[in-house]
């Protein structure tokens, strides 16, 4: 080991305690969608006592709203406020984007968590709460990435941009801004719970409502009318095969299982108005997967052409065409080369670091990476601690090992992405 990657090993080991309390800090303070100004200003805050010069910008809708890749999330705009600081470089070098959000989804029933989900408590190597493992352990990876070097004379030639963004899980508004007001660098890394795989590649992700007619009577009558619900359960069973056919014609060999890339999944159903009523309509939201390569547009115009071609198959659907709404999250897929320099790059520090090849694997989730691929022609790699299962779950929690590697790992990436020396 030479002496950059030992001192850097060290200096993570010793600001361990630091690097824990922060992550605490942040997941002991919520930040639902709409409501991350709080953990926003703690780190705009830690990020000037390092001396960068770190700015909070307002998401302001209207700036956005005709981007292409634009998504209304549905909440309200106001008091949104992403925090960007930059490390300025020295001289003529690569340059880097950390990026990383805060908002968290909801916790769901709280009698599921074992403790508050807002603790932040430690227990057997481990941070619990919402939000510690998506994704305020990487964020704070990245952080204490550049605090690190900072403290060890660090003097970058390129230049180093941190972004703490909103509105990820519900559309990237707060990336989007980013790249809207003009933010760009060589290489971006995401620093999502990816259990420290890298992943270049991320399938997209459409919203839909798929609405079922039947026809109401008197339930004691029900063969006078017509079902929606038996209805939509042949339609479902369709999906569910629509799916498998989908996967049978893909092939890659960059994601864990081939048959899993692009899901579908019906998330909610709405049925009838009453027990004693044959129900009327099921009106049913899901989400369709989007495959690398394939547009939204592709994607959306197989799925209405199939279940248009099922329900012609049957007597009464044939009739009353079943209708399908897009609406809400509308995420591309997105993707960068394995052989770009940013991957071979990170994939070489994971190496001399763990002591093991990296596994490059796929995402089958969205995310903001495609906003940097897509929209800013950034070459962009999601990387970092924490297991995506735990994320959303009740007891949701990240090992406090995959964030010291995580660090450690994302430092010495500075380092030989960005150039520069020690002082």
């Amino acid at each position: 080991m030479n002496d950059i990657k030992k001192n850097i090993k060290n200096a993570v080991n010793d600001n361990r305690n630091l690097i824990i309390s922060f992550i605490k800090k942040i997941v002991r303070t919520p930040s639902l969608a709409n409501d991350e100004a709080s953990v926003q200003h703690i780190i705009h805050e830690k990020l000037k006592d390092l001396n960068l010069d770190s700015q909070i910008i307002p998401v302001v809708f209207s700036e956005l709203e005709h981007h292409p890749a634009f998504n209304d999330d549905g909440f309200s705009p106001e008091s949104r406020i992403n925090v960007t600081a930059k490390w300025k470089g020295s001289g003529d070098s690569k340059s880097l984007i950390l990026n990383g959000h805060v908002d968290v989804v909801p916790t769901g029933p709280e009698n599921l968590w074992d403790d508050s989900p807002w603790s932040g408590k430690e227990i057997d190597g481990k941070i619990f709460g919402r939000g510690s493992c998506d994704m305020k352990a990487g964020l704070s990876s990245g952080l204490f990435a550049i605090a690190i070097l900072k403290s060890l004379g660090f003097k970058p030639k390129g230049d180093i941009i941190f972004q703490s963004v909103v509105g990820e899980e519900s559309g990237g508004c707060g990336t989007l801004a980013n790249i809207v007001k003009g933010y760009r660098a060589d290489a971006a890394i995401i620093l999502e719970p990816t259990s420290l795989k890298l992943s270049p590649i991320q399938s997209g992700a459409l919203t839909f409502r798929l609405i079922v007619h039947g026809k109401a009577t008197h339930a004691s009558m029900r063969w006078d009318g017509v079902s929606a619900v038996e209805k939509y359960a042949y339609l479902h069973h369709a999906i569910i095969d629509f799916e498998k056919q989908r996967h049978h014609s893909f092939n890659t060999k960059h994601y864990k299982s081939k048959d899993r890339v692009a899901p579908i999944n019906i998330g909610t159903i709405q049925a009838g108005q009453w027990h004693s009523t044959v129900p009327e309509s099921v009106i049913a939201e899901g989400r369709l997967g989007v495959f690398p390569d394939e547009s939204n547009e592709d994607a959306k115009k197989s799925f209405e052409e199939y279940i248009l071609k099922i329900a012609k198959n049957d007597p009464w659907l044939s009739k009353n065409l079943p209708e399908i709404e897009w609406f809400e999250g509308q995420f591309e897929s997105g993707q960068t080369q394995l052989n770009d320099p940013l991957i071979e790059e990170l994939g070489s520090i994971y190496k001399s670091v763990c002591n093991s090849k990296a596994i490059i694997e796929g995402v089958t989730y969205g995310s903001d990476l495609r906003l940097f691929t897509n929209h800013a022609n950034i070459p962009s790699v999601l990387f970092g601690p924490g297991d995506v299962r735990l994320a959303h779950a009740a007891n949701e929690y990240v090992t406090i090992e995959e964030i010291m590697i995580s660090t450690e790992i994302v430092a010495n990436m500075i380092v030989n992405w960005c150039g520069g020396s020690f002082e």
